[in-house]
């Protein structure tokens, strides 16, 4: 009998990966990975044929057997019928109200009901909760901070988009918080001094006191964010993943501080799978075992 693999794809406004997932043993297949630039602004079809490019390249060594696809996407985007409803995010407005599952399924000569959908940050989590660092936890949450706040909730074996980026939070919204521009602006605030990004600024945590007020500042604010819906979802791991993820030493001992001085003790988990888990998540999706 043939191993069970289906394609995991990964879908961002500048890019496309796609490789191919051993369902059985939960991991990408050796070689596999295959990558290209995208420029989200193109017209329908330049962003569909290099789409499926890279997926036909990714299938290359695939002989027999149905090919099963699952793409991770961003929102807002109907997932189970495959329709595009991005409009005013300055990215893939070509595709606004397009099927693309069907547009796929045409051009890949693959049957549509072989083509699954998953919100991006959603499929970090199932990837996660799939083969990684979430792996037989019940209740997860999954946050990827970077440029932006991408949240998820696994309940239950199932990823969904969380949506928090844009939940009340202090004086405006989470993302204003926990994000890499919070990081540069409340440096510049109180060192009048300017950072590039998160990376730099750990770089200085060893001689800047201000560099180390700032990732406890944040680490404190993280905690209070997580604190409502750690308690409301009854979360037992927290798996933070995106580029902030990497400075997780500078902040994690204010924020397991402040989680612990509220009588939470929720593990909180760096991503194993990094850039990989929307892959893996994504083709989990295919996994009958799991449907």
């Amino acid at each position: 009998m043939e191993k069970p693999v289906a394609l995991g794809v990964d879908i961002g406004g500048s890019h496309i990966t796609a490789a191919l997932v051993d369902l059985e043993t939960r991991t990408l297949v050796k070689n596999s990975i295959k990558r290209s630039p995208v420029n989200s602004q193109e017209s329908k079809e330049v962003i569909l044929s290099a789409w499926c490019d890279i997926i036909n390249k990714a299938f290359k060594n695939i002989k027999n057997g149905a090919r099963n696809v699952g793409i991770a996407m961003p929102g807002p985007f109907n997932y189970s019928e495959g329709i595009s409803l991005i409009k005013d995010q300055d990215k893939f407005k070509s595709l606004y109200q397009i099927n693309v599952k069907e547009e796929l399924s045409e051009r890949l000569d693959i049957p549509a009901e072989h083509i699954h959908f998953i919100n991006d940050a959603a499929g970090f989590l199932q990837g996660e909760v799939f083969a990684g660092a979430a792996k037989g936890n019940v209740s997860v949450l999954g946050l990827t901070l970077g440029t932006g706040l991408g949240s998820s909730l696994c309940l239950n074996d199932k990823a969904f988009d969380a949506d928090l980026w844009n939940s009340e939070f202090l004086d405006g919204i989470a993302e204003d918080y926990l994000s890499t521009r919070w990081f540069v602006k409340r440096f510049n605030q109180l060192s009048g001094k300017t950072v590039d990004g998160v990376k730099e600024l750990v770089e200085l945590v060893e001689t800047n006191h201000f560099a180390t007020m700032v990732f406890m500042e944040f680490g404190y604010n993280l905690a209070q964010f997580l604190i409502p819906i750690i308690k409301k979802h009854k979360i037992d791991t927290v798996i933070v993943g995106g580029n902030i993820a990497q400075s997780f030493s500078a902040f994690a001992p204010e924020l397991i501080a402040a989680l612990k001085g509220n009588g939470i003790d929720t593990e909180i988990k760096i991503s194993e799978l990094k850039e990989h888990a929307a892959l893996i998540g994504a083709a989990s999706c295919c996994d009958l075992s799991l449907t």
